[in-house]
C-alpha cells in the first residue's frame, strides 16, 4: 500500500498563555510569560522552587456533568476539553465517523492526577483503604488521558497511550501520524496533557534543575542563556486532529499543515543525561522520513528547558544537523515546561507561527551560553520568516528523542 499523506485539520489547547491562538499570539508578541509564584508551595519543606506556570482558566460546558467526568482528574479534563475544541476546529465533532472504528487516539501524560496517586500512597502509609474509591485508579493511571478521551467521544479505533515524560505529546502525534500513513486509521486525536503539582517540581528540584528566582518569576526560565538557573514546570493540554489527506480534501476540511516526517530513538546511555549524537540522529530520521534536506527547514522549535545539560546537548545536536544559520527559539520561556503536554502544545504553536509567518523569540534570552552551539537564536521581537517547512523537537528522561516536521499544504 502506498503511504498516505497525513494532514492537520484541527488544533486546540489549554496553556498558561491562554486557550486560543489569538490570545496566545498577543501574549507572545508582548513578551508576556505564564510563570508565577506558587505561594502554596512554600509549605513543602525542602522544596527550593516556588515557580510554576498554571494553565489559564478554561470553561467546561454543561455536558461535562458528574456522570461523564467522574473518572477524570484535572489532567484528563484538560485533555478532553482540548480534544473537543480540536474536533470542533476540524469539523468532526459529533461526526458519525468517530464511532465507526476509523478514528483512534494517541495521547499521553507523564502520569495521572497526582492527588489520586497520593490517595494510594496514604493507603500504604495508613494501612487503610479509606482514601480509595471506585474512580481513584482511573484518575491515577498513566493512560488516563487517552482512555478518557476515547470514552468521552465514543472512539472505537486504536488507542496509543504515550506516557514518556516530556515526549508524551510528541510521541502521541508521531504514532498517530504513522497509524494514518500506513492505513490503520482515517483520523486520530493526538497530543498530550499535564496538570501542575509540587510533585512535578520536586522531581527536578532534587536534581538541582529548577529555577529558584522565586521573587522574579517574569525573569525565568532562560533557555540557552548563560544566566539561566533551571526550568519551571507548567501545565496544559494540546491536541492535533490528524487526518488522511484524501479524506480531508473530499469533505472540504480546512488543512492547517501536513505532517511530513517523524523521527524517534533513544540514547541508550543514561536516564537523565542527554546525548547530542542520538538527538541529532532523531532529527535526521525525521528529515529522511519527510524526504527533505536540512536546508529546507526554515525554523526549529527547540526543546529549550533552560537546564545546562539539556540546552548544551540540544543545541550541539541541532548544529550538527543544520549548521549555524538555523533560526531557533524555545516556547518554554513563556509556558514553562509543561512536561507531557509540551510536545503537543509546541507543535500546535509552531504550526500557528508558521501560518502567521512570524516566530516568537526565546523570552529572557539576553546572552547565549557560549557552550551552546552557535545557532541563530531568535531574541527581541522575534522574526518574520516565510518558510515552507518547520521542525519541532522534544527530548525526555530515559533518553527518548522525538522530532516532527510540518509543512504547508
Amino acid at each position: 500500500m502506498k503511504p498516505r499523506r497525513v494532514v492537520v485539520t484541527g488544533m486546540a489547547g489549554i496553556s498558561p498563555l491562554g486557550c486560543d491562538w489569538p490570545t496566545i499570539d498577543a501574549r507572545l508578541r508582548a513578551g508576556h510569560s505564564g510563570v508565577v509564584r506558587m505561594s502554596d508551595w512554600a509549605e513543602y519543606d525542602g522544596l527550593n522552587t516556588q515557580l510554576g506556570a498554571p494553565a489559564a482558566p478554561f470553561e467546561l460546558p454543561a455536558h461535562y456533568n458528574r456522570k461523564r467526568t467522574r473518572s477524570m482528574g484535572r489532567v484528563a479534563l484538560m485533555a478532553c476539553r482540548a480534544s473537543e475544541l480540536a474536533l470542533l476546529d476540524a469539523g468532526l465533532l459529533d461526526d458519525p465517523i468517530l464511532t465507526r472504528g476509523a478514528v483512534g487516539v494517541a495521547y499521553g501524560s507523564s502520569s495521572g492526577t497526582p492527588s489520586a496517586i497520593g490517595d494510594f500512597g496514604r493507603m500504604l502509609l495508613d494501612k487503610s483503604t479509606a482514601s480509595i474509591n471506585a474512580t481513584s485508579y482511573l484518575k491515577m493511571m498513566a493512560h488516563t488521558t487517552a482512555v478518557n478521551i476515547g470514552v468521552f467521544f465514543g472512539l472505537t479505533g486504536r488507542v496509543y497511550t504515550t506516557s514518556s515524560a516530556c515526549t508524551s505529546g510528541s510521541q502521541g502525534i508521531g504514532y498517530a501520524y504513522e497509524a494514518i500513513r500506513h492505513g490503520h486509521a482515517v483520523a486520530m486525536i493526538a497530543g498530550g496533557a499535564e496538570e501542575l503539582c509540587a510533585v512535578d517540581a520536586v522531581v527536578f528540584d532534587t536534581l538541582f534543575a529548577t529555577s529558584t528566582r522565586n521573587d522574579a518569576p517574569h525573569t525565568t526560565p532562560r533557555p540557552y542563556d548563560i544566566d539561566r538557573d533551571g526550568l519551571v514546570v507548567g501545565e496544559g493540554a494540546g491536541t492535533l486532529i490528524l487526518e488522511d489527506y484524501e479524506h480531508a480534501r473530499a469533505r472540504g476540511a480546512q488543512i492547517h499543515a501536513e505532517v511530513l516526517g517523524y523521527g524517534t530513538n533513544s540514547d541508550g546511555a543514561h536516564v537523565t543525561q542527554p546525548q547530542a549524537a542520538t538527538m541529532a540522529e532523531a532529527m535526521r530520521l525525521a528529515l529522511r522520513d519527510a524526504n527533505l534536506p536540512p536546508g529546507a527547514i526554515g525554523y526549529v522549535n527547540g526543546h529549550g528547558t533552560a537546564t545546562e545539560q539539556g540546552d548544551i546537548a540540544e543545541t550541539q545536536a541541532t548544529h550538527a544537523v543544520f549548521g549555524g544559520g538555523m533560526p531557533i527559539s524555545s516556547l518554554k520561556s513563556y509556558l514553562g515546561h509543561t512536561l507531557g503536554a509540551c510536545g503537543a502544545l509546541e507543535a500546535w504553536l509552531t504550526i500557528e507561527m508558521q501560518r502567521a509567518r512570524h516566530f516568537a523569540p526565546t523570552l529572557n534570552l539576553h546572552r547565549p551560553d557560549p557552550r551552546c552551539a552557535p545557532l541563530d537564536y531568535l531574541t527581541g521581537d522575534g522574526r518574520d520568516i516565510d518558510c515552507e517547512f518547520v521542525m519541532s523537537n522534544n527530548f525526555a528522561f530515559g533518553g527518548i528523542n522525538t522530532s516532527l516536521v510540518f509543512g504547508r499544504v
